[in-house]
């Protein structure tokens, strides 16, 4: 749907139209993290953001697209904030690692929401699973260019197959930490992760 122009109470509508969007965001986590919620629907999201279907689609020509830009929102969080924690570490490589996994980690603590749609929730989705797949694969892409950046000597296939180990099996321990069935501190979390990722230095 086209955004009107022109400007209400010194806001422009394409203003009014980014805080909409963002609003609805912000209503799509909230719903779609929601226990109690079989499925999130358009109708409880433009209800938690208090507005009509007609500003939902505004933003998102579906319930599907929306969901998927949650999802998109929270993996460019998780790596800012891992690389921005990472080049605040310096140059040695298990300094480096744990701070990026601390960093996912504390964010992860602060907001569990993020983890549970774009980690657990996402894959239930059939119509997100791809996408999902997508950022397992980034994430595990950077992890390669991580190590080689200090000395592994990887081709491209081995890069790509132990960097997608690695981060399917983030995924994993954040599910089983996010589920209660892993009874272990966020310290623990990231002393185990920093280890593995480490051992391929070497």
């Amino acid at each position: 749907m086209a955004v009107q122009s022109g400007t209400y109470r010194g806001v422009s509508a394409e203003d009014r139209a980014a805080e909409r969007r963002e609003r609805l965001l912000e209503a799509t986590l909230a719903v779609w993290s929601d226990p109690t919620e079989a499925r999130p629907t358009m109708t409880r999201i433009c209800a938690a953001a208090g507005l009509t279907e007609r500003y939902f689609y505004e933003s998102f020509r579906s319930l599907d697209d929306a969901l998927t830009a949650v999802m998109d929102a929270i993996a460019t969080e998780i790596e800012q904030v891992s690389l921005t924690a990472a080049d605040s570490a310096g140059d040695d490589p298990t300094a480096r690692v744990r701070a990026s996994v601390l960093a996912f980690v504390e964010l992860i603590q602060a907001d569990p929401r993020k983890g549970r749609v774009a980690i657990i929730e996402a894959g239930a989705m059939p119509a997100l699973r791809p996408r999902r797949t997508q950022l397992l694969r980034h994430f595990a892409h950077r992890a390669a260019e991580e190590a080689r950046d200090h000395g592994v000597d990887w081709s491209t296939r081995e890069g790509e197959l132990v960097g997608l180990l690695f981060i399917g099996g983030m995924a994993e321990l954040i599910t089983a930490w996010l589920d209660g069935a892993l009874d272990a501190t966020p310290q623990e979390l990231v002393d185990t992760a920093t280890r593995i990722f480490v051992g391929v230095f070497r």
